[in-house]
């Protein structure tokens, strides 16, 4: 019992846990891929709310009105995005598996549920996702690389070995693993660059974004 006290109260554990649960909850749903959209609504009202529940924690992340971090940010998520759907054809083969996507069409609901399925999808994705993963991959773990007391370490300090880690494993993380660690040494790059967490974030949410409504004006369902 002490010891699942010492993690609750662990100060990575804000950062860790909204992303482990999201991690697992994928998985589950990955189980069930006729319920996808359950799944999908499910785990991203849950770990939002775990985000406003610890949000005390992450004074790192910080609303900007600097019109220049909003339009490196913007440019730099609409550049990752290019770098994310570009190259498909070429890098298909090296991906991991087999893509399934995810089409809202697909099961069998109403227009409406449809509507509602698509805008908790692009809320999860352009929302929800950036925020917890910056929080997780840019903010505790790059730093914890560097000292374990990560909370000691200023955003945005460099270190090589956890700069490449972080991009490496956050590449793996996803399917399309290349473009990934591509996407993991931008984001990386920019927090280094900026110093400035909300720019990660909003790059990252743009790149989502955008992959939302390419998806959509597109219908190439691979993309989620």
């Amino acid at each position: 019992m002490r010891n699942i006290k010492q993690i609750l109260v662990a100060p990575w554990f804000p950062y860790a846990a909204p992303f482990v649960t999201f991690i697992l909850l994928t998985f589950c749903s990955s189980q069930w891929p006729e319920a996808a959209h359950f799944g999908y609504g499910i785990k991203t009202v849950i770990v939002g709310a775990m985000l406003i529940a610890y949000r005390r924690h992450y004074t790192e992340l910080r609303w900007s009105a600097s019109l220049t971090n909003w339009l490196i940010g913007i440019g730099v998520g609409l550049i990752t995005l290019w770098i994310w759907v570009a190259p498909e054809n070429l890098l298909a083969p090296l991906m991991f598996g087999k893509a399934t996507g995810f089409n809202p069409h697909s099961f069998g609901l109403a227009d409406s549920g449809v509507c509602g399925l698509i805008a908790i999808r692009l809320i999860g994705a352009a929302i929800v996702v950036p925020i917890m993963e910056e929080l997780f991959w840019r903010s505790f773990l790059l730093r914890y690389l560097i000292d374990s007391d990560f909370k000691q370490v200023a955003i945005g300090s460099f270190r090589l070995a956890s700069f490449v880690v972080v991009a490496i494993v956050f590449g793996v993380e996803h399917f399309r693993w290349i473009v990934g660690i591509a996407a993991g040494l931008i984001y990386g790059g920019l927090l280094i660059w900026r110093r400035d967490l909300f720019t990660c974030v909003l790059a990252h949410s743009i790149t989502n974004l955008g992959l939302g409504i390419y998806v959509l004006k597109t219908e190439r369902w691979i993309f989620w």
